[in-house]
């Protein structure tokens, strides 16, 4: 039976990131993945740019039943410190909005940074490999894996959320978990598209493709302003996917159309400087012309500048302010970043993500309740908890 200091679970970003630093501690690693790729949701990150991290994270980018849980593993890996790591690995990037960094070239730098860093750290990659069993074997385990039966001394479950399940993801973590007595809370789609009610889709659908480029979303006490974009089955863009980690199934959500606009103020003038113009005309000035067209066709606004009362114009701009708007659901686990939910933090300690339970067990990554915001926060989480692990074990 093959033995070894550590073996780590999921070879996507946290376990990769796990395995290299505790490799760098002279431990014997092994990283087993059940798919035949590394680091899949790498990869298809950030339109395949991989938004990595956000120079502005902090523990206020996560929600979590536990606030406080993420920031240990946070404060002590910071976001410099991995923008350092590619800097060294000569990786060149930028930033776009709101603190997101992506890479200039590929999402396959970033993964070859990990593999690099794995590789001169003596780690031992295996792909294609299911892990059939998994039980306690005096003070550390024992796996049957369809390459072989292990053992180790730490054993580190870095498999992921239930996201993208054509990505590899499954509920593996959650299986483990459960097996050794851990806690799960519930789990759900996060940073999602939402999908509308049939009476909302007919008007909505023929915008698929459209976006409106700052908008503000609101629900629940949350509100996110970045774009919106108008798909085939409801709503989506950075602002939708923001939102859906607040709402839940019943919820309206509110949109601002123009939250940089006084409307109010705005139409009259408009009136007063073009009071020939067709309202839709004039609204076309700052948005397209077929979501303009398509939106007063469904409130019912319509006519000439000149003969709409002020009473019209602040009735219309309520409707741009204050679009209200209740979701049927959303596209589920298949177009979800992440999952919300997971493994109860209250399990594990915030410092080394050790389960309390049962010495030698430890869970990283988007598998615990520890949720960030679009924008490179999950990433961040990924290094930082892989980190902590592998300071540990």
């Amino acid at each position: 039976m093959a033995r070894y200091d550590v073996v780590i679970i999921g070879g996507g970003a946290s376990g990769l990131m796990c395995a290299a630093t505790a490799g760098y501690r002279n431990r014997s690693v092994l990283v087993i993945e059940h798919t035949n790729k590394l680091g899949r949701k790498i990869l298809m990150s950030g339109g395949g740019r991989c938004n990595f991290t956000n120079i502005h994270n902090g523990a206020a980018n996560f929600l979590s039943a536990n606030p406080h849980f993420c920031k240990s593993a946070l404060s002590r890996y910071p976001a410099a410190q991995f923008i350092e790591l590619v800097e060294r690995h000569g990786i060149e990037f930028h930033e776009k909005t709101l603190g997101q960094l992506f890479c200039n070239e590929s999402s396959r730098e970033i993964l070859q940074l990990l593999l690099t860093e794995c590789e001169w750290a003596g780690v031992e990659l295996r792909q294609s490999t299911q892990v059939e069993k998994i039980e306690r074997q005096g003070d550390g385990f024992r796996l049957v894996t369809s390459s072989g039966e292990l053992a180790c001394q730490s054993l580190v479950i870095a498999t992921g959320g239930l996201s993208i399940p054509n990505g590899g993801a499954t509920g593996f973590a959650y299986d483990v978990a459960r097996q050794f007595g851990l806690q799960v809370g519930e789990t759900r789609a996060a940073l999602v598209p939402f999908t509308l009610q049939p009476a909302d889709l007919e008007y909505i659908k023929p915008l698929s493709g459209i976006a409106q480029p700052v908008v503000t979303v609101s629900c629940n006490g949350q509100r996110f302003k970045e774009a919106l974009l108008f798909t085939h089955r409801g709503l989506s863009g950075p602002a939708i996917l923001q939102i859906s980690s607040y709402w839940q199934p019943g919820d309206e959500i509110e949109i601002d159309l123009f939250p940089e606009q006084e409307m109010p103020a705005w139409l009259k003038q408009q009136r007063d400087t073009r009071p020939r113009a067709d309202l839709q005309t004039v609204l076309a000035t700052l948005m397209s012309k077929r979501v303009v067209e398509a939106l007063c066709e469904h409130w019912g606004f319509s006519g000439h500048m000149a003969d709409l009362s002020n009473k019209v114009l602040e009735q219309i701009a309520e409707q741009l302010h204050h679009w209200r708007i209740k979701p049927s659901g959303t596209e589920g686990y298949r177009t979800a970043e992440v999952t919300l939910g997971g493994i109860l933090t209250d399990e594990l300690s915030s410092k080394t993500l050790e389960a309390k339970k049962v010495p030698g067990l430890y869970f990283i990554g988007e598998c615990l309740d520890v949720t960030g915001h679009l924008g490179g926060h999950n990433f961040q989480w990924a290094w930082a908890s892989g980190v902590a692990a592998g300071q540990a074990v």
